[in-house]
């Protein structure tokens, strides 16, 4: 029987920040990153509020979260990489880290977003990104530890508890 080869880390990619930049997933060797595909103009965006707070908490404690916008649920958000930043500043004083704005379902998925969601590569399990604001908690080894529900509020006990390894 051919052994099933160990899953690669989160790592391997590299993505464009907002502002164009690159962004080296690499650089968050031994932290814990919460990656969450988001959306200006969806009922669930209030939740930007509470992960800036969880942010705030936790990014000495090793934490990252880094918010991926993405257009691909009922056009939840249409405007340019700068309206989006300016949109997430000026409403909820965002400074977590927020990628340009990418495709997360369908052919044209973004890799990092591929990987999140293909048992073959995550190890894991095969997921849908069901909606806006939904969660992937990537552990300290860079390897997919769990995924939430876009319902399920940031603050929700279930990913605090992750956070502060409990």
């Amino acid at each position: 029987m051919e052994q099933q080869k160990s899953v690669e880390p989160i790592y391997q990619f590299k993505v464009k920040d907002i502002t164009g930049s690159d962004f080296n997933l690499a650089d968050l060797k031994g932290k814990k990153v919460l990656i969450v595909n988001t959306a200006s103009k969806c009922g669930l965006t209030p939740q930007f509020e509470q992960l800036e707070a969880l942010y705030q908490k936790y990014k000495n404690q090793n934490l990252v979260i880094i918010g991926f916008p993405t257009n691909d649920f009922m056009s939840q958000d249409p405007g340019t990489n700068e309206e989006i930043a300016e949109f997430c500043k000026l409403n909820y004083g965002v400074t977590f880290p927020m990628m340009s704005k990418i495709v997360v379902k369908g052919d044209n998925k973004e890799p990092l977003f591929e990987y999140l969601t293909t048992k073959a590569q995550n190890g894991l399990d095969d997921y849908e990104v069901e909606w806006n604001f939904q969660k992937f908690l990537i552990n300290e080894d860079g390897k997919l530890a769990k995924v939430i529900s876009p319902r399920t509020l940031p603050n929700d006990q279930e990913i605090i508890n992750w956070i502060e390894g409990k």
